[in-house]
């Protein structure tokens, strides 16, 4: 009742790693094998680079949350490129990518279509992240101006790697902010859709304090975390609303538990992934929300997550 196949990728079940969390694809076997179904490793840029200084990470554990201004520290495309090509992932394994920091905004097309080329080989699909707080003018990219014509600078350099390796295309997908009004949100949306990507990942971190101690206010960064939870499932339903099925949504923020995972499938998430939730709890945590969404199951009947996704939103 779990499984599905999207962009012709089988998936066992709804959930998945969260970019951030394994930077480098240094720990796929063993995600994997706590049962998430898909890993998106990341974010990977196209040179290596440190990110930026320590300290970069703090908990806020009586909201159970993370703030972090790591800023893309990454080994680079090739080192990622060489620790995958030994892999053999029991999962569909996704790239998060994303443009170096001394890259100018003007030309950071070049970098995402740099990476579709360096990792095609590697990667199930690809995340484009424009939504990170971390890198000075990132996030200028997902207005819809700016994001239709460098999804298609992307959706380009994949559809050459494809001809060049005698393989399909890989999907595209584009992460967003949770920091966007609604029409803004609608507006990325179908930007994106008409740059050509194949989904949308809602949403990358946020830089709102509200409800923090002052002592958290002036750190720089995303929050992500439980704080995050209402805004990134407010988001997701906006995009319900503004695409409906055209293409899936990977919900992600602050989901952590059965009864978070259902709110954002019905919210309409197709997909969902954990980060924040999953370093407080522990290894258990995937286990444990299958079992819930199994339980809803046999609770009301549904024979399949279509049944349900975007029920609550329509």
């Amino acid at each position: 009742r779990l499984r599905q196949r999207l962009w012709g990728l089988p998936f066992a079940n709804p959930l998945g790693v969260a970019a951030g969390l394994d930077k480098d694809g240094e720990a796929t076997a063993g995600l994997f094998a706590l049962g998430f179904a898909h890993v998106e490793v990341g974010t990977v840029t196209f040179r290596p680079q440190p990110g930026n200084d320590r300290p970069r990470v703090w908990r806020v554990i009586d909201h159970a949350a993370v703030i972090n201004a790591m800023g893309f520290p990454s080994r680079g495309s090739a080192d990622v490129r060489q620790r995958l090509l030994r892999a053999s992932p029991a999962g569909v394994l996704g790239i998060n990518i994303g443009k170096n920091r001394d890259t100018p905004i003007e030309q950071a097309a070049d970098d995402y279509a740099a990476l579709v080329a360096a990792l095609f080989d590697v990667a199930h699909y690809f995340t484009i992240n424009v939504s990170s707080p971390n890198t000075p003018g990132l996030r200028s990219l997902q207005h819809a101006g700016e994001l239709s014509a460098l999804v298609r600078q992307v959706v380009s350099a994949n559809k050459q790697a494809a001809a060049l390796a005698e393989r399909d295309p890989k999907p595209i997908l584009v992460k967003i902010s949770p920091d966007m009004t609604d029409d803004e949100i609608a507006a990325t949306a179908e930007a994106a859709v008409a740059g050509g990507v194949s989904g949308i990942v809602a949403t990358n971190t946020t830089t709102s304090r509200a409800g923090l101690a002052e002592t958290f206010a002036s750190l720089p960064g995303g929050l992500s975390g439980a704080p995050l939870r209402a805004q990134a499932n407010h988001v997701v339903r906006v995009l319900y609303r503004t695409l409906g099925n055209r293409i899936p949504i990977i919900g992600v923020g602050g989901i952590s538990s059965g009864v978070d995972a259902l709110e954002r499938i019905r919210s309409g998430a197709t997909l969902l992934q954990l980060y924040t939730a999953f370093t407080y709890q522990g290894p258990g945590l995937a286990g444990q929300i299958l079992r819930d969404l199994s339980a809803d199951a046999d609770r009301n009947g549904w024979l399949s997550l279509n049944e349900i996704i975007g029920s609550e939103a329509r």
